[in-house]
């Protein structure tokens, strides 16, 4: 579907006005464009109470993308009571001989509830398997099951959004470089960080492979554009709101197309 990129508020003014000579946004006409988003998102939340809806975002990426950030932004003014992010640590020895899918599942969403998850099942088909932390049988298993899995999550009438936020190795190095000076942002830099870094084409070479695998007519994976953080917030908001009839929805909005890609899915 084509779309009208004058219509977004970034093409409307002056370029001088919204991009920074380096081509990201400017602080102020990010921090109006947001929260006239954050109050459609607070209209959207109420909707999905009052309907008994539920929906379900998982954000994907490498080290450093801005899942944390963007997360973040969604949640800042919604009801934290029926909107929550899940953030899972490392398996137990329990959990190891569970069905992989198992712990997961308890953090799904009941009626009238948003669950965003930073990182998901798909830590299998990325990390794991790029770093040796599960055996190829494992992977490959993953990989055949995961389809059927997400295909009863819609089957189940939950709103299910996938997401990967995509950045150039020249980009990840720099802001690995800044977690490493910024007392605020120390806590962020894990051990294996820099691994991924050294890593980060056969990231690109299986996250390409998961893409192949994984996005289905009725769960494609949304690739976006993540090199400026705050050009990456506004529209993986702008798509959630998108995809909703909410009372009160202020416009039709969509996503930069330039910004936000429905990969090709199998069929």
């Amino acid at each position: 579907m084509k779309v009208d990129l004058s219509k977004l508020p970034e093409y409307k003014e002056p370029k001088e006005k919204v991009f920074k000579k380096n081509g990201k946004l400017k602080n102020k006409f990010y921090e109006k464009e947001l929260l006239r988003l954050q109050i459609e998102l607070v209209k959207l939340q109420t909707w999905i109470k009052n309907n008994n809806k539920r929906m379900i975002a998982l954000f994907e990426g490498m080290d450093t993308a801005g899942k944390d950030g963007t997360i973040k932004r969604i949640l800042e003014h919604l009801n934290p009571r029926f909107a929550k992010s899940v953030a899972l640590d490392k398996p137990s020895d329990r959990e190891k001989t569970q069905w992989y899918f198992q712990r997961y599942v308890p953090h799904f969403p009941a009626g009238g509830e948003m669950v965003f998850f930073n990182r998901s099942w798909y830590n299998r088909a990325g990390v794991e398997i790029v770093m040796g932390f599960c055996t190829k049988e494992e992977y490959l298993k993953f990989m055949r099951q995961c389809p059927k899995f997400e295909e009863l999550i819609v089957e189940e009438g939950i709103k299910f959004f996938k997401y990967y936020l995509n950045i150039s190795k020249e980009e990840m190095y720099k802001r690995l470089k800044k977690r490493e000076t910024d007392p605020l942002k120390k806590w962020k830099l894990s051990a294996i960080d820099w691994k991924s870094y050294e890593h980060y084409d056969d990231y690109v070479k299986y996250r390409d492979d998961m893409f192949l695998a994984t996005s289905t007519p009725y769960a494609p994976w949304v690739i976006v554009d993540a090199n400026d953080k705050k050009r990456a917030r506004l529209n993986v908001i702008r798509d959630i709101l998108s995809q909703f009839d909410y009372d009160g929805k202020e416009e039709d909005f969509f996503a930069d197309p330039n910004i936000v890609k429905v990969v090709s899915h199998i069929e």
